[in-house]
């Protein structure tokens, strides 16, 4: 049961976005941490992110069972009852909200709010059902992680927050077509729509050229505004090129399974290489 319950919230999903509500946290606080502030912004983050995660496995459960990747799951399986799983989600939400509204601040809640509303509601429930543009808008409420960490601080949505909010974004969906690519057939027979389903693979690796290359810039304006120093901006530009070079190299592959395994990693390493040199490398306050 708690295995169970452990596996409903996403937990790598949640690791990952954990790391970068963190850096969003540590860029804006410049190196004066409130210990508690960003304890809480974490717990928070991590129950609001848990608690859209199981919405998604409790609103999957019926396409879930069509495909290997996730037919094991609780609910597939049937080790717990959509009414507890619904109840679980509901209970996560609730407590998460309380949390950033409450010790947080409000623009954190509501951020959070806005997350688990995008990914259960625009993503979940309507979009990954009709339409290809589903990876990409549903990347609104996987960037709201660095930026809730950065409003933590800040209390307002000013260019850092932009700046957050267009990495992970830009990020998300290169990432999510390779996965994507790898389990095409899966996702045919599930019945979504997603991009390398409807256009083919080859449409999908230029549909992920623009966003990665579209990183390289995102970086720079990190740095422009002065909120990392230049080894941020030299290896997170020179990771974009790695990952650019990879996708445009996948015209050529003889396997795209093989290319798109290898490209998932990048862009996983590409996360939390950036996020990491972004928290090294934050600029202090002066004076």
């Amino acid at each position: 049961m708690l295995k169970d319950l452990v596996a409903l919230t996403k937990p790598r999903i949640i690791r990952l976005n954990l790391i970068a509500a963190f850096g969003g946290y540590w860029v804006a606080s410049r190196w004066e941490i409130d210990l508690w502030g960003l304890l809480w912004m974490l717990l928070g983050s991590a129950l609001t992110m848990a608690s859209a995660c199981v919405f998604n496995n409790y609103l999957d459960r019926d396409f879930d069972t069509k495909m290997e990747r996730t037919r094991d799951r609780a609910l597939p399986q049937g080790r717990m009852k959509p009414q507890a799983v619904l109840l679980y989600a509901i209970v996560l939400g609730v407590v998460g909200s309380c949390v950033l509204f409450v010790l947080v601040n409000e623009l954190a809640g509501w951020l959070g709010l806005l997350g688990i509303f995008v990914y259960v509601v625009i993503y979940t429930m309507w979009l990954k059902r009709n339409s290809t543009w589903s990876t990409s808008i549903g990347g609104i409420s996987g960037a709201m992680p660095p930026v809730i960490g950065y409003c933590a601080v800040t209390g307002e949505v000013d260019m850092g927050a932009w700046i957050m909010f267009a990495l992970l974004f830009l990020w998300q969906p290169a990432h999510f077509w390779s996965l994507a690519i790898r389990r095409v057939e899966e996702y045919r027979a599930a019945g979504f729509p997603l991009l390398p389903v409807v256009k083919g693979i080859t449409r999908t690796k230029w549909q992920m050229l623009p966003y990665i290359v579209l990183l390289v810039p995102a970086s720079v304006l990190l740095y422009t505004y002065g909120y990392v120093g230049i080894y941020f901006l030299v290896l997170s530009v020179a990771l974009s090129i790695v990952w650019l070079v990879h996708t445009v190299a996948g015209f050529r592959a003889k396997n795209d399974d093989k290319w798109a395994k290898t490209n998932f990693i990048i862009s996983i390493n590409y996360l939390m290489i950036m996020f990491l040199t972004m928290i090294l490398d934050t600029n202090r306050i002066v004076g």
